[in-house]
């Protein structure tokens, strides 16, 4: 089930792209051993990834370094392709889940797009962006 979030409830002073790690997500088949190009399982669209880092200062020396999932048939590009550059998701959705590991709660972030914080897209945006933060997926 994906919950319909804004952006400031996930990241409520920002987030940061960690450089280069926009990527196509891939599903592993334990049968086969191969990893092939993940589809969403509600759109069957492509799957994008991306690691930023939240801003808020109430995570004190706790982790910052999240993943958020973008659906999006093209790979998203950042909005000025500036090192560390802050960004905004549009469409933010979150999907709670266990994590069988830790035996926690753990949330899987979606968005459709990336943007500047302002909420322009920019000169480099993807034309047809889209996509999730997460605690593990």
């Amino acid at each position: 089930m994906r919950f319909k979030v804004g952006f400031e409830e996930v990241f409520p002073a920002g987030c940061v792209l960690v450089p280069g790690t926009i990527a196509q997500a891939e599903d592993y088949d334990e049968k086969t051993g191969k990893r092939t190009p993940a589809k969403d399982k509600v759109t069957q669209g492509r799957v994008w990834q991306c690691r930023v880092m939240d801003m808020d200062p109430e995570l004190g020396a706790k982790s910052r370094e999240v993943s958020v999932k973008i659906l999006a048939e093209v790979q998203p590009v950042p909005p000025t392709g500036q090192m560390f550059e802050a960004v905004e998701f549009t469409d933010v959705t979150v999907t709670p889940y266990l994590n069988e590991k830790s035996r926690r709660m753990a949330y899987s972030y979606r968005a459709s797009g990336m943007v500047r914080p302002n909420g322009s897209t920019g000169a480099k945006q993807a034309p047809a962006p889209a996509g999730g933060k997460d605690g593990g997926a």
